[in-house]
């Protein structure tokens, strides 16, 4: 029933999700980028506060102390207007620079450092006013803001116990010294903005989760998809080429190691696989190479080549062929009958294994 009703139970498959990577269709989470923005600004915040602290006093106090002797004329406002914005630069570049860079970081990580170039096209829907107020205005916009609600009232529930111990605090009921309240007011604002700073950092990882699973689930396919995609890309002449090479390199590795096996199961024509076993080193015989028709007379004749016994086994062999995978054990159903071949061709040949086992 669900397929008739082209229902999405297909995982994505590589090519659609390379697709969603080139529009722009990642999960991103905007608190993520809020977590990395705060914490960078508490960052810079932490280690150069000290510094832009006793900058702005500094300026502060020459420019009161000398109110009473400034002259007042357009190259002296020109000179005062660039001393107060390099005074302004100083005390909030490294901290602007810190939120940028840590806003582009969690970008960059959230998309995996890949750029959507189509994502990346102008739109001028997006900035059509009308577009914008049916956005902002749509039953699509309840969920959000209904996130945000929950969200501010779980930040709020986390530092009401804070703000409520700060403000029962003895100080404001006492006449204390200016330094000490700000030494105070900045306390208090570092442990409410701890707080702040463990709630975002849950909400993020929920929120991350959340749009990961969305957007996994928006690329999503059906069976009729995954099949139309499955022809097209079959039908590419670059992922033949590349198919064709990987079987090519796959097959010219399991030919090189025939001549190294201990014995050639045959069905005699259609199937043939090499065997190997050393008991110092594996636990079971390993198939080294396989193959069917051209491929199994291929392996036959370098068999023969290199004097490696053939036995003709056609259930065996068509088991070997149907369950076993080349570099791998052979599996555990087969382990009687391999053995009767294997004691069969030591005892055959017993001087040539006898020394091959001494060499190694």
């Amino acid at each position: 029933m669900s397929e008739e009703m082209g229902e999405k139970t297909e995982q994505p498959t590589q090519r659609k999700l390379d697709e969603a990577i080139k529009h722009g269709q990642i999960p991103r989470s905007a608190e993520v980028q809020t977590v990395f923005v705060l914490m960078a600004g508490l960052a810079a915040l932490s280690f150069g506060g000290r510094e832009l602290w006793q900058n702005l006093t500094t300026s502060t106090v020459l420019t009161l102390s000398h109110l009473h002797d400034t002259n007042l004329n357009v190259d002296s406002l020109q000179g005062y207007l660039a001393a107060g914005v390099w005074m302004i630069i100083k005390c909030v570049g490294p901290i602007v620079g810190a939120t940028m860079l840590a806003g582009l970081t969690a970008g960059a990580i959230q998309s995996r450092f890949q750029t959507a170039s189509e994502a990346l096209t102008p739109d001028w829907n997006r900035i059509n006013p009308v577009n914008g107020f049916q956005r902002v205005f749509s039953t699509r916009s309840l969920m959000p803001t209904t996130l945000a609600v929950i969200k501010f009232a779980f930040i709020f529930a986390i530092t009401y116990n804070e703000i409520k111990s700060i403000l029962s605090d003895p100080i404001f009921g006492t006449s204390v010294s200016t330094a000490r309240l700000i030494e105070f007011l900045a306390d208090a604002c570092l442990r409410i903005i701890f707080r702040v700073g463990l709630g975002l950092v849950a909400i993020a990882a929920m929120d991350y989760g959340y749009q990961w699973w969305r957007s996994h689930r928006d690329l999503m396919m059906t069976r009729e998809e995954v099949k139309d995609e499955m022809k097209n890309t079959e039908g590419n002449p670059k992922i033949k080429q590349m198919r064709r090479r990987r079987r090519a390199i796959s097959k010219a590795k399991a030919l090189a190691e025939v001549p190294k096996a201990d014995v050639v199961v045959t069905n005699p024509t259609h199937f043939a696989i090499a065997l190997r076993y050393n008991r110092k080193t594996m636990r079971a015989p390993t198939i080294v190479a396989k193959g069917i028709r051209l491929n199994a007379l291929q392996i036959r004749e370098i068999a023969q080549k290199h004097q490696v016994p053939i036995v003709e086994n056609k259930p065996l062999a068509r088991m070997l062929f149907k369950h076993g995978k080349v570099g791998k054990e052979i599996p555990s159903q087969f382990y009687a009958a391999v053995a009767e071949v294997l004691a069969w061709v030591y005892r055959v040949n017993r001087y040539r294994y006898y020394t091959e086992l001494n060499q190694a």
